[in-house]
């Protein structure tokens, strides 16, 4: 595993983790933000109306109202991100990050507005008449290149093919995977219930919910959101409001370090500019995948007589999953404090490193020093060798436990129920568990260290008037936020597996689908995330470049459609600049 995560790791440096692709995602929504003129902001009220179903024809073609696309496309959007991805993105970058996360969701309204409108308008309608569009088909149908001799060359084609292979690729690696991973582990924290039945009960389900396509898979979602976004969002009120007076503070915080990185506090070690704009801007893809060319797909299936209409819709998701649900998320993990507390927790392999060295955590150039090689600054040398362990206490001198990017204290080391003793090989820093074997019980550590993802949130929650209560909102939450987003992701892979090969394969993507997400309930969650972020990055790339490609298309579509809402809605008034 460990091997597995090192290569994903280093994988993800050059696409997602890299700063050219921050720079791609926040340029491609720069750009559409001037040309065409503040659409997110300048459109917004319209966006409603259109979603409440005001302008809607009668001979309107599609499998889905505006409302259930709008559902279905923000039940793949709200999901881990808003509770496990935000607790990640603070865990690493600080409050700052939270800054980067929302800048984010501003300009992705825009961008989900522009790739939802042009994916609609090159939607296609099968033989048995429902409808299958995506980013896939825009590209197919208009990004072939066209020599001076009049050759066709069919670029558009092999760009869609991409496409939709890396859809299929990142149904799993966002939609399936990590959901699942999460609902499982806060299911194991809060009720005891182990990972491995959690995900054979809801693979199940998903399984009987994702075989009646689009319109049951729009039925579920168009009740499970609304239902889902009201408990979370009530439970973190309580939060926040057990907290008041970190309310202000929790804010300045946000905003405060936003162009200078986060300062080192309690058992965050800080983090500079750099990591903390990366890890805000690819939580906040991962939160509202603006720009990823996945929500086009639901939005396809929407009735419609014109694609902008349905762009229109798309405004509305980021700032709901992401400026809402997300800096909700954010201040209820600030004003409970508990994203800086050490706190005592099984250590996961994945988040365990050995340095070779004593460092300490009341010494400042220590803090400073391992600040800076969490943020990707410099380098700190590894431990190779056997550490000693005598009754569960690790005796070798000269190196230093850290978990989960902090300094780990009052650590333990167990074998099944009973505390270890021997020895523990290591290998440049990292834990060799698998040559330790298994027999009398899996070895493993346990200390108090910073928490992130799911179980941070959780234990946010669990600092108010609430209580112990609290775990059961966030478990619940996250059950209800992650499960119907790997319904939604389904249909979006299936309508890749469609584009590619035809419909009567779809049965045996949802049945691997559908075997995937049970084998990720039990996997280590860190190697989940990183898989993510690879899979965001490759379906990501393409369709940025095709859109920009086909600005003048798209920013010439916008026009005629107010045109001819000026024709049809007379009464109507205009949104201002139209």
């Amino acid at each position: 595993m460990q091997k597995i995560n090192e290569f994903l790791l280093f994988l993800n440096g050059y696409l997602g983790g890299h700063q050219w692709f921050v720079f791609l995602l926040l340029g491609t929504g720069v750009f559409f933000t001037f040309y065409l003129g503040f659409p997110q902001i300048r459109y917004f009220g319209h966006a409603i109306r259109v979603v409440k179903g005001r302008f809607d024809k009668s001979g309107d073609v599609g499998d889905t109202s505006h409302f259930q696309a709008l559902t279905t496309a923000l039940s793949g959007t709200v999901g881990t991100g808003n509770i496990a991805g935000v607790a990640l993105a603070i865990h690493l970058g600080g409050p700052a990050a939270l800054f980067w996360m929302l800048i984010t969701a501003v300009l992705g309204m825009c961008t989900k507005f522009v790739e939802v409108t042009i994916s609609h308008k090159y939607r296609d309608i099968l033989p048995d008449g429902s409808i299958s569009g995506g980013p896939m088909y825009y590209m197919k149908k208009r990004m072939n290149i066209t020599t001076k001799s009049g050759k066709i060359i069919k670029t558009g084609a092999i760009l869609g093919g991409f496409f939709a292979f890396a859809t299929i690729l990142s149904s799993f690696g966002t939609g399936s995977l990590p959901q699942i991973n999460s609902i499982s582990e806060s299911m194991f924290t809060s009720f005891g219930i182990k990972h491995a039945l959690t995900g054979g009960v809801l693979a199940v389900l998903l399984g009987l919910v994702i075989v009646g396509g689009i319109k049951r898979i729009a039925k579920v979602t168009s009740t499970l959101v609304p239902l889902m976004a009201l408990i979370y969002i009530l439970g973190a009120i309580l939060v926040i409001a057990t907290n008041y007076q970190n309310i202000l503070p929790s804010i300045a915080s946000i905003f405060s370090n936003a162009f200078s990185g986060s300062a080192a506090v309690g058992g965050f070690l800080g983090a500079g500019f750099a990591f903390t704009f990366n890890k805000g801007v690819n939580r906040g893809l991962f939160s509202n995948e603006a720009g990823q060319g996945s929500a086009p797909i639901a939005h396809s299936a929407a009735k419609a007589h014109e694609p902008v209409s349905e762009g229109m819709v798309a405004i509305l998701e980021p700032f709901i999953d992401t400026i809402i649900i997300c800096t909700i998320t954010g201040l209820v993990l600030l004003s409970s404090g508990v994203w800086n507390e050490k706190i005592e927790n099984r250590f996961q392999q994945a988040d365990l490193v050995i340095l070779d060295g004593s460092y300490s955590e009341t010494d400042d150039a220590d803090k400073l020093l391992l600040g800076r090689a969490f943020s990707n600054d410099t380098t700190l040398a590894l431990f190779t060798g056997n550490l000693q362990v005598t009754d569960g206490e690790v005796s070798t001198p000269g190196i230093t436990i850290v978990h989960a990017e902090s300094f780990a204290e009052n650590v333990q080391v167990t074998r099944g129920a009973e505390k270890y003793t021997g020895p523990v090989p290591v290998s440049g820093g990292t834990v060799r568990f698998s040559e330790l074997g298994s027999e009398g019980g899996e070895v493993y550590f346990t200390g108090e260290s910073l928490i992130h993802s799911a179980a941070l949130t959780t234990q946010a929650f669990t600092r108010s008037i609430l209580g112990s209560w609290g775990k059961y909102i966030v478990s619940i939450g996250l059950l209800l936020f992650a499960f119907s987003t790997a319904i939604s992701w389904s249909y979006y892979g299936d309508r890749a597996v469609t584009y590619l090969v035809g419909s009567k394969y779809v049965i045996f993507y949802r049945l691997i689908y559908v075997v995937g997400f049970f084998l990720a309930s039990f996997t280590d969650t860190t190697i989940v995330w990183n898989l993510s972020y690879i899979t965001i990055a490759i379906m990501t790339i393409p369709n940025l470049f095709g859109i920009l490609v086909l600005r003048k298309e798209i920013r010439a579509t916008i026009g005629k459609y107010w045109i001819d809402f000026r024709k049809d809605w007379p009464q109507e008034k205009l949104p201002m600049g139209r």
